[in-house]
């Protein structure tokens, strides 16, 4: 779920703040596979982000990478949450309670 706002608070569309926070906060730009945006950084062998039903929520799926150093671990994870932060405009805690309303 995306803030109310957030498109006007930034200027950009979600798919925009999308790709933009994954060059952003990861320091890559993605690859598109068929509406996914796909990379590969640090702890993550891969994260894959695409637009959800009516443009107005994200999907997101990630493969962790078991054997990367602690480290890493928290530098990529960091960068995630930083991630999400920017492109839904809710917080963690915020983004928790948004879920455990939705189920």
């Amino acid at each position: 779920m995306i803030k109310r706002g957030t498109d006007k608070k930034t200027g950009k569309n979600l798919e925009e703040r999308i790709v933009s926070g994954i060059e952003d906060f990861f320091g890559t730009g993605p690859e598109n596979k068929d509406g996914y945006y796909v990379i590969s950084y640090g702890a993550l062998l891969r994260l894959q982000v695409s637009l959800g039903t009516g443009g107005k929520t994200m999907m997101v799926d990630s493969e962790s990478d078991m054997d990367a150093d602690d480290e890493t671990i928290i530098d990529t994870n960091r960068r995630f949450r930083k991630y999400l932060d920017y492109v839904t405009g809710y917080n963690s805690k915020e983004r928790s309670k948004k879920m455990q309303k939705s189920k």
